[in-house]
């Protein structure tokens, strides 16, 4: 072995150790050796002589098994078409001469080519090259130890972008990473601030994924999910769509880009809401040369069908003359007569290596430049510059190229080229371009017309959820409302008619006042139904808050104010004609008030309570998503406004119990008081009727306002109406029958009272032994024996009644030609006399016929003569005169007085001035009617 080969061998195991600890990260300390020899070497003022051949180190896979081979061998045209532009421009006192070195892209073969071209090639002043990753990324890391640049033309890898790491690396094709501000750009345009990655788990894809996490949040958009797989995506893109993921952001190679979208089809995640954005890298027809799955090529490109790519412009779309004075258009024409002849295919890199030459190119002037200036301002003849301060000037004037190539403006920043990217769209199976970013300018530029989403609009970003309240429909309300009004305006004509006849006999015998409030309850229910249809379509949530609270009150105090006045009227009756005792009862207008008074006192003190302890509150149900009628890109999301509270199933329960309570109340009343048939005082049968069709309404509204409570218009249809029949049923009840009788008979509801006794005494007898029965069970033999006596007693009082109007006829026709009354006529009287005293269970009564049957004739019949106090008591009471007198002063006092009870004159309207004769009828009216009718 030669000398200089055994050298040579040695400070390769010396460099191979040095890259070594390049990896490692330590640096070297000492320069390059192998081209000390002569021969290898190139002369220290090559900077100042023309048309020196300045030699290139080019590092490439060439070998046609080797991986990526391809597109070198599409990148030799472009190079060697660049040399010859530049020689042919007659502007660069050098000429280019590439040296060629197979890396094979492999790392072991690509470091022995690296240090071969160091050790036996020439003296090279930059090296041009690095295709595959791995073996870019070794030599790259050991450049400084060399003091060479590196400029490559295909190295995409993120990982070459981390300049403390890689300081002396350049590239003038854009990394992978220099897609994702052109993607924040464009999703940015599109206003999609919500998106979703799906990323190989390849070191690759994760070192891009992870910039576009960061520039995804410098743009503050949001990234709803992140997943990440190595064989089987389906699982991780059902997590994106359980996550709500329309723009998805995709980092995979084409190998698996079909299982991708297959997994899409699957899952219905393509179409009108969805937007994939994925790699532009990939071979054409890629879904049928990496189709591995078990999804037709139709359906990989029904998912597939307007998918964005993100890919480098390889060439510049400008018609402006570059550097070369050729536009990119004629050189791609020249570089294909090119790449024909020689029978190879092109690549898409080739743009970037012809532009690559030209940066070499003039680097390595401006570099000339510099140490002939230098040299030219040196004091000594001896001028000489080491490779280390030719690194550096290269280093710094690579940073500030600025020109125009076929690809673009090219230009560096920290290393990585500043370019342009593209974005096609998938369409009908082919790639169709849509719009390229400017990285220089930071501009986005959509070609017009040629960007087509699958539905009428870009999709959303996510389902966007329209919130829709689900509110009471206008018209649904105004009909309600004019039905409403209606039921008002016939209450306000039932008040107008019980104030304007409250003198009548029938009216003011029912009570006016009392139906007053019967009506005033009844306005106050209708008027809750114009509360119930207000919601948050027509007031604030604050106002309806509040209606939440005054609705329920209105409703509640109309309900007892109206069914409180018709109960106590009821109360009032049972009271009178349910009294065993027989005793005259008086109950008065304001007694009833005070009860009313009293329940809606109780009312008032549950409202009360409610109100401050646990106030209704508007809270809002939202209902699960639905799809828009219209078939817009948006969901609808149901709501509903609610009046409600934290106990509200207890204060409804408080409030039913006591409502339920008063109805129970008033079914016992009318029940009591069927049989009593006075229509003017009586209402129970109506009442009966008003609370079996109010508490079935009620139970019913109930029922199914509680069931119907996510449906607002039935919902407030079936309360209202529920009001409207019970309140308007109620009032019609009450007054309708009234108001006929006024109209038609006004007597008819007094008749009644007036009972022929020889028909209905037995009946009333037998009702009043049941009452008194049912209050003591001990006395009902007694009160049996009492009965008969007391029938019997009344039929000889009508015998007696007509005698005594006989002998008074006879009195007043010939009173001074009676010169005595018979002795059986006398003690006639005193069996009247002796009767009534036994039968008038009035205290009253009593002591009037006690007062006039002891009561001595003292002014109006003169003096006493005192002739006559001698006499015996039979004499002086049988004489002639006495008795006449008696019968002048007992008989019409006895008449007026008694006449009601057995049919005659109306105690409440006779006088004892009254003639008996003027009462046309004389029908027997048990004492309770009396006594009531005297009450009222």
């Amino acid at each position: 072995m030669a000398p200089s080969q055994r050298k040579c061998r040695s400070e390769m195991v010396v460099v191979s150790g040095c890259m070594l600890l390049f990896v490692l990260g330590l640096r070297p300390v000492f320069g390059r050796g192998c081209n000390d020899n002569a021969g290898h070497g190139m002369d220290n003022d090559w900077y100042a002589k023309d048309g020196e051949e300045l030699p290139i180190m080019v590092l490439m896979p060439m070998n046609e098994s080797a991986l990526m081979s391809s597109i070198s061998q599409g990148i030799d045209p472009a190079v060697q078409l660049a040399i010859h532009h530049i020689r042919e421009s007659g502007l660069y006192s050098f000429s280019l001469i590439p040296k060629i070195y197979d890396t094979e892209c492999d790392n072991a073969k690509g470091l022995r080519a690296f240090f071969d071209a160091i050790c036996f090639g020439p003296k090279h002043l930059m090296i041009f090259g690095g295709v595959c990753p791995s073996v870019t990324s070794i030599i790259a890391e050991s450049l400084g130890g060399w003091n060479l640049v590196q400029l490559s033309f295909a190295a995409t890898t993120p990982v070459l972008a981390d300049k403390k790491k890689y300081p002396n690396f350049f590239r003038t094709v854009p990394s992978d990473n220099a897609v994702n501000p052109a993607v924040v750009k464009f999703l940015s345009h599109f206003n999609w601030r919500r998106v979703g990655t799906l990323t190989q788990d390849v070191q690759r894809f994760s070192e891009v994924r992870n910039d576009l996490t960061s520039e995804l949040e410098k743009a503050d958009i949001q990234i709803a999910d992140t997943e990440s797989f190595s064989n089987d995506p389906c699982i991780n893109v059902k997590k994106l769509k359980d996550n709500d993921v329309r723009i998805i952001l995709g980092q995979f190679g084409e190998n698996l880009a079909s299982k991708v979208f297959c997994c899409a089809y699957n899952l219905n995640m393509f179409g009108s809401k969805y937007q994939w954005i994925i790699p532009g890298w990939y071979q054409g027809n890629w879904w049928e040369q990496a189709n591995s799955t078990n999804c037709t090529t139709k359906k990989l490109l029904t998912a597939m069908e307007g998918y964005i790519s993100v890919d480098f412009e390889p060439l510049s779309t400008k018609q402006i003359a570059g550097v070369s004075g050729r536009t990119p258009q004629e050189y791609e024409r020249e570089y294909n007569v090119i790449r024909i002849q020689k029978g190879v295919e092109s690549s898409k890199f080739h743009g970037f290596a012809y532009d690559g030459i030209w940066v070499i190119a003039k680097t390595l002037t401006k570099v000339m430049e510099i140490l002939r200036e230098k040299e030219r301002h040196n004091n000594y003849r001896n001028f000489t510059v080491d490779d280390k301060e030719v690194g550096k000037m290269v280093l710094d004037v690579m940073n500030e190229t600025n020109f125009f190539g076929v690809t673009g403006q090219v230009m560096f920043r920290n290393g990585e080229r500043m370019g342009t990217i593209k974005f096609t769209q998938f369409q009908e199976g082919q790639e169709v371009k849509v719009g390229e970013y400017n990285a220089i300018a930071d501009s986005l530029e959509l070609i017009n017309n040629t960007i087509r989403f699958q539905g009428v609009e870009p999709p959303k970003d996510q389902t966007f959820v329209r919130l829709q309240r689900r509110h009471i429909n206008l018209p649904l309300y105004s009909i309600l409302s004019a039905i409403t009004i209606l039921g008002m305006f016939m209450a306000s004509a039932f008040l107008f008619f019980n104030i304007k006849n409250r003198n009548q006999k029938l009216i003011k015998m029912s009570s006016p006042y009392m139906n007053n409030l019967i009506i005033l309850g009844g306005m106050l229910s209708y008027a809750s139904i114009f509360l119930f249809g207000l919601d948050g379509s027509f007031v604030s949530d604050k106002v309806f808050e509040t209606l939440c609270t005054v609705r329920t009150w209105i409703l509640t105090v109309g309900y007892t104010t109206a069914f409180g006045a018709m109960f106590a009227k009821t109360w009032r009756v049972h009271a009178i004609f349910k009294n065993v005792k027989m005793k005259k009862k008086i109950i008065k207008d304001q007694k009833l008030l005070i009860i009313v008074g009293g329940m809606l006192l109780i009312d008032l003190c549950i409202l009360i309570c409610w109100q401050i302890v646990d106030p209704l509150k508007r809270t809002v149900e939202e209902y699960n998503l639905e799809a828009d009628p219209q078939g817009r890109d948006i969901a609808i999301r149901p709501f509903l406004e609610h009046c409600e509270n934290t106990h509200m199933t207890i204060w409804l329960g408080i409030v039913y119990a006591y409502k339920g309570l008063l109805m129970l109340f008033g079914c016992f009343l009318a029940w009591e008081t069927r049989n009593v048939s006075i229509p003017a005082l009586n209402d129970s049968k109506y009442i009966g009727m008003s609370v079996y069709n109010v508490g079935i309404m009620c139970i019913i509204g109930a029922a199914v306002s509680f069931l119907t409570r996510d449906q607002p218009n039935i919902q407030f249809c079936i309360v209202a109406l529920v009001i409207i029949f019970c309140s308007t049923i109620t009032l019609c009840l009450v007054f309708v029958p009234k108001l006929i009788t006024l109209r038609t008979n006004p007597d008819a509801a007094t008749q009644n009272r007036r009972l022929k006794f020889t028909q209905n005494q037995k009946k009333e007898d037998s009702k009043t032994s049941t009452s008194v029965t049912s209050v003591n069970q001990a006395n009902t033999s007694r009160l049996d024996g009492l009965q008969t006596d007391n029938h019997r007693l009344r039929m000889r009082i009508t015998e007696l009644d007509k005698e005594l109007e006989e002998v008074t006829m006879q009195l007043q026709d010939t009173p001074e030609k009676t010169p005595y009354i018979k002795q059986n006529h006398y003690q006639d009287l005193n069996n009247i006399l002796s009767i009534r005293n036994y039968t008038d269970g009035k205290e009253g009564d009593k002591s009037i016929l006690k007062n006039h049957h002891d009561q001595k004739p003292q002014a109006q019949w003169g003096s006493v003569d005192p002739s006559r106090t001698n006499r015996g008591p039979l004499e002086d009471i049988n004489s002639p005169e006495h008795i006449q007198r008696r019968l002048s002063l007992q008989l019409p006092i006895l008449h007026h007085a008694y006449l009601p009870s057995i049919g005659g004159v109306d105690a409440s309207c006779a006088s004892p001035s009254v003639s008996p004769s003027a009462s046309p009828r004389h029908r027997h009216v048990p004492p309770s009617y009396r006594v009531m009718v005297s009450g009222l």
